[in-house]
């Protein structure tokens, strides 16, 4: 056995992780030490119940030998094997089996260091960042002191979390770039240097960082392709390379990924599955394949995950905009943390300029600058000015909405967000249309085109058509009282005011406004009123 053995703890220290599980796992007993191989290995193949095996085989071992301090490292790995599949409940029991083992441990104890980990996250996650940063200085001042490097790993990811938690974004962000450059230059093992990334990652994802997160993702590539049986991500870390690769503009590449994370969280049953399936929806959104969408969106909520923005988004690409404007009215009221409010406040803006509701989407707008200026993030500056754009545009300041929109486009531009551009190219060519200059409004208009059909938008070809005039978007498809709705809604003229001057209720003068965007293809006012000074129907 002693030969063979060998030959497995080789293949482990080239990071041959399937072969040294293979050989590793032919063995019906082993030592302490290849146990604990082979509970990496099996756990970097995707083999999750055999590592469980393992570690629980390893801790018996070092249990029977009298070793507290190893078999409580054992414990923890299993905890860790446990809750990251899901299963909460055996993961506490190792844990507090663990805990009890070192009791009166001293100073110099690693396993206790790896339990302030699991504490630390039960206070993060509870949302008390202060006692969370604490643990998490305790963590790395063990591991400087035991000269542990995937404690320390693990120590510094903690400690950028909480300051990040507790508005410390610069520093958080020096501490998480530490974590990983430790992670992915081979300095920690494969198991605590794969949970660094994919939380780091996370972080970014988390903070409108998208830049940061894709460069993390290319060095996470490249530290994974040096261990090919390795698999590679686990949980939401799965989902936010799918996220990551659509921003990108690499839809395809996308949707095959979120496609093989859903499969990989169904079986066995993970937490991350709801985003997984949220994440499908919103590429089945961008891509016209409304009734897939809403399926997804569905499932996303029977697994817990909220399907907002995506469902109201869903419904005003269907045309049903009154279901999108209660939708998101709803969304606003629930979605109160930091991290997914910006999302519902743009959808907002959108869905409440289809709708005619200026004043509404003017206070989302609002609130959407406010909270980009407290992250101070790239993405979510971008996000902000072209929706302050859209409706600037919408109040009838084409000359604002320009210098809004354009600031949008140079942000997108610098992070490489084609999809995002092309939608503020849209905008721009309609403040240029308000401005009379068609040269720059056609330039737009097809630059934005261009970019729609490499990534396979297709609601919004259907929607440039429409506009283009290839579907409905004849002034004479407008009844008479359609066309004195859209000459007043042109002249900068609310709801309230085109009710007074019509003599009729404003509730009408909304569903006018509505039939006008379905029969023309527009989304906003601003399109509206663009397309009334392109047909001269303004008097």
């Amino acid at each position: 056995m002693t030969a063979g053995a060998e030959l497995g703890r080789a293949a482990f220290e080239r990071r041959s992780w399937r072969e040294a599980y293979e050989v590793l796992a032919s063995f019906g007993s082993l030592e302490v030490g290849d146990l604990e191989r082979l509970a990496v290995a099996a756990y970097l193949v995707g083999r999750d119940d055999d590592s469980a095996a393992a570690w629980e085989q390893a801790f018996v071992a070092c249990l029977e030998a009298d070793d507290h301090e190893r078999a409580a490292r054992c414990a923890f790995w299993l905890a860790l094997v446990l809750v990251l599949r899901g299963e909460t409940a055996r993961g506490t029991g190792w844990l507090a089996r663990a805990d009890r083992l070192i009791e009166g441990a001293g100073p110099r104890s690693a396993a206790r260091g790896y339990l302030l980990v699991a504490s630390f996250l039960e206070k993060i996650e509870a949302g008390d960042a202060d006692e969370a940063a604490v643990l998490a200085d305790r963590i790395v001042e063990i591991a400087e002191r035991i000269a542990d490097r995937d404690l320390l790993a693990l120590g510094l990811l903690s400690r950028g979390q909480a300051s990040l938690r507790l508005g410390e974004v610069a520093k958080g962000f020096r501490l998480l770039d530490e974590a990983m450059v430790s992670a992915t230059s081979g300095e920690v093992s494969p198991i605590p240097a794969g949970i660094v990334c994919c939380a780091v990652i996370e972080a970014c994802v988390e903070c409108f960082d998208l830049r940061r997160a894709t460069q993390w993702t290319d060095a996470l590539s490249a530290w994974c392709s040096v261990q090919p049986d390795m698999v590679p991500y686990r949980g939401q870390c799965l989902v936010h390379r799918s996220q990551i690769l659509q921003a990108r503009g690499n839809w395809s590449e996308a949707v095959a990924e979120v496609g093989q994370a859903s499969e990989r969280l169904a079986d066995p049953f993970h937490p991350a599955l709801g985003i997984a399936r949220y994440q499908q929806g919103e590429l089945h959104r961008l891509q016209g394949e409304f009734a897939e969408a809403a399926q997804a969106y569905q499932e996303a909520a029977e697994l817990g995950r909220d399907p907002s923005p995506g469902l109201a988004l869903l419904r005003l690409a269907m045309g049903e905009i009154e279901q999108a404007r209660v939708a998101i009215r709803r969304m606003l009221v629930e979605a109160a943390n930091v991290t997914t409010r910006p999302a519902v406040l743009a959808a907002a803006v959108e869905i409440y300029l289809a709708a005619g509701d200026v004043a509404a989407a003017r206070t989302a707008s609002d609130e959407l600058s406010h909270l980009a200026g407290i992250v101070d993030a790239p993405m979510l500056h971008a996000i902000a000015d072209g929706a302050a754009g859209s409706v600037l545009a919408a109040e009838g300041d084409a000359a604002a909405a320009l210098t809004a929109l354009r600031r949008a486009l140079t942000t997108w531009g610098s992070l490489r967000v084609p999809y995002e551009m092309a939608r503020v190219r849209l905008g721009i060519a309609r403040a240029c249309a308000a401005l009379g200059d068609g040269d720059a409004t056609a330039l737009e208009v097809e630059a934005a085109r261009a970019t729609f059909e490499r990534l396979g938008a297709a609601p919004d070809l259907r929607r440039l058509d429409v506009r283009a005039g290839e579907a409905t978007s004849r002034p004479d498809s407008l009844t008479e009282r359609e066309l004195e709705v859209l000459r007043l809604l042109a002249s900068g003229r609310t709801n309230r005011e085109i009710a007074d001057v019509l003599v009729i209720s404003v509730h009408t003068v909304a569903r006018h406004v509505q039939n006008i965007f379905l029969k023309l293809g527009l989304s906003s006012r601003a399109a509206a009123t663009a397309y009334a000074y392109e047909h001269d129907l303004v008097r």
